[in-house]
C-alpha cells in the first residue's frame, strides 16, 4: 500500500519536472517546425484543394476520374513506379558494395572515397545528364567501344535505359551515405565472434551484417525511391519523349494546356500511391525484435 501510495505521488512530479525539459524542445525545434508546415504542408494542402476544381473553380471529381479512368494515364503511372523501383534495386546493388567497402578502410580513405562519392552533388542535375547524353551517345565512347569489338552498338538513348543510368548516377549517394551509417553501428566483435564458433564468411554476411544494415537499407530505398518516382530534369534529358512519366505530364498540364487543377490531381495521386508503397515496403521490413519499425 505504502509502495503504491508513494508511486502515484511520484508519477505527477516526473511529469511537472519534464514539463520545462519539453517546452525547451518544442521551442527549439520551433523554426523547423515552421520551415516544414510553410514549404511542405501548406502547398500539399494547395495542391489537394485544386484537383478538387474545375479550371472555373467549381468543385468537381473530373480529375481523378479522367485519370484513374484512362489506362493511357494508369500505364504511365505503372512506368513510373517501374523506374523508381529499378533504380532503388541498381542504387543498392552498386552502394551496398561500396559501403560495406568504406566500412573497414581507414579515416582518411574514407575521406577521400567520400568526397568522390559526394563531388557529383556540386555539379547541377543538367550538366550530368548532358553528360551521359554524350556518353551514350551514338558518338559516344560506349558506341565507339562496340563498334571496336565488331559489335553494332545498342541504342542507350530516349528509353528507359538511359534513364536508369543517368537516375542511378544522380541516386547513389543517397544509397550509401544511410548505408554507411548503419554499417558503422553494427558492432565490430560479431562477425570475429561468429566466425570463432564456425560460422563461414558468406553466413555472417548474411545472419549478421545485412540484418543488421536493414535500417540503412530502408531508408536509402525510401529517400531513393520517392526521390526518382518524382524526378523531371534527367528523364526528360535522357529518355525525351518516348519514356512517359508522371512528372513530365505534371510539367507539360501546368505549362502548356495550362490545366493546373489537372496538374495538381496528377501530382497528388504520385504523393499518394508513393506514400502507399514506402509505408507497406517498411512494414515489410518490421523485425520482430523491433529492428526495423516505421510504422
Amino acid at each position: 500500500m505504502h509502495m503504491a501510495t508513494v508511486g502515484r505521488v511520484a508519477g505527477p512530479a516526473v511529469g511537472t519536472a519534464d514539463r520545462p525539459r519539453l517546452r525547451t524542445g518544442l521551442l527549439l525545434a520551433a523554426p523547423a517546425i515552421a520551415i516544414f508546415a510553410l514549404l511542405f504542408v501548406a502547398p500539399l494542402c494547395t495542391l489537394v484543394a485544386n484537383s478538387f476544381r474545375t479550371q472555373q473553380g467549381a468543385l468537381t471529381l473530373d480529375n481523378y476520374v479522367r485519370f484513374l479512368g484512362d489506362p493511357f494515364y494508369r500505364g504511365v503511372l505503372l512506368n513510373t513506379l517501374k523506374i523508381a523501383a529499378l533504380t532503388t534495386v541498381g542504387c543498392l546493388l552498386v552502394g551496398y558494395p561500396f559501403a560495406l567497402y568504406l566500412r573497414g578502410r581507414s579515416p582518411r580513405v574514407r575521406n577521400w572515397l567520400a568526397l568522390m562519392l559526394l563531388s557529383p552533388l556540386l555539379v547541377s542535375m543538367v550538366i550530368r545528364a548532358y553528360g551521359w547524353l554524350v556518353v551514350l551517345g551514338p558518338n559516344g565512347p560506349v558506341a565507339g567501344a562496340f563498334e571496336a569489338v565488331g559489335l553494332g552498338a545498342p541504342r542507350l538513348l530516349y528509353n528507359d535505359t538511359a534513364v536508369l543510368i543517368g537516375m542511378v548516377h544522380v541516386m547513389l549517394a543517397y544509397m550509401v551515405l544511410p548505408l554507411m551509417g548503419s554499417l558503422d553501428r553494427i558492432d565490430p566483435t560479431l562477425v570475429p565472434a561468429a566466425r570463432g564458433l564456425g560460422a563461414s564468411g558468406w553466413t555472417c554476411f548474411w545472419r549478421i551484417t545485412v540484418p543488421l544494415s536493414a535500417p540503412g537499407m530502408l531508408a536509402g530505398a525510401m529517400i531513393v525511391f520517392s526521390l526518382t518516382a518524382s524526378s523531371f530534369v534527367t528523364p526528360a534529358i535522357l529518355g525525351g519523349p518516348k519514356v512517359k512519366l508522371m512528372p513530365y505530364f505534371v510539367y507539360t498540364q501546368a505549362t502548356t494546356t495550362l490545366d493546373w487543377p489537372y496538374a495538381a490531381a496528377i501530382g497528388f495521386v504520385l504523393v499518394i500511391v508513393t506514400t502507399g508503397l514506402l509505408l507497406g515496403y517498411a512494414r515489410l521490413l518490421r523485425r520482430g525484435r523491433g529492428e526495423v519499425v516505421f510504422a
